[in-house]
């Protein structure tokens, strides 16, 4: 008897978006220290949005809520940092991939593979980047009005990717 053709399992649908509205520099920092409530080691954090947008200041809060060393600050010329942490929780792994073309590859030399599973991993501009690392992921897009304007509000849409994300209640974040 011939065994039936193996089908991969269907990927997880995306959860709910949840969008939000936050109107200055320190509401993001406080986005950042609710969201690390959710976060646990093995969590990868992909943000995208325009440059100012508040990517670092979000990951600033994170690793407030997270409670590591060191003060988050953009990794663009080092490309990542991490921040150990200060209790018992998981480090943070803070990730800038703006100046990095390639996909994967390119950013095998980091070892994300390797620090995933005891860090939060947080990758700025890394769409089409990282996602391989794995399916279960927290997308943060953060759209702000581009041009010549002193508008600090931003729309953040967090999307929810794979089984991890499936039941988890972004909308607490709205509170």
């Amino acid at each position: 008897m011939e065994a039936a053709p193996h089908t991969p399992a269907e990927p997880t649908p995306p959860a709910n978006p949840v969008e939000l509205t936050v109107t200055s520099p320190e509401q993001m920092r406080e986005l950042g220290r609710r969201l690390a409530k959710l976060l646990r080691a093995g969590d990868l954090v992909l943000l995208s949005g325009e440059l100012g947008a508040g990517k670092t200041t979000l990951t600033r809060g994170l690793g407030e809520g997270l409670g590591v060393r060191g003060a988050v600050t953009s990794p663009t010329f080092v490309i990542a940092r991490v921040h150990p942490s200060l209790g018992d929780g998981p480090p943070l792994v803070h990730v800038d991939a703006y100046r990095l073309s390639g996909g994967l590859d390119e950013m095998e030399d980091l070892d994300l593979d390797v620090s995933l599973p005891e860090s939060v991993i947080v990758v700025e501009w890394g769409e089409g980047k990282v996602e391989e690392l794995t399916e279960d992921r927290l997308q943060v897009v953060i759209h702000r009005a581009v041009g010549d304007t002193a508008d600090e509000v931003r729309r953040v849409t967090l999307t929810g990717l794979g089984g991890r994300w499936a039941a988890a209640d972004l909308t607490v974040l709205s509170a």
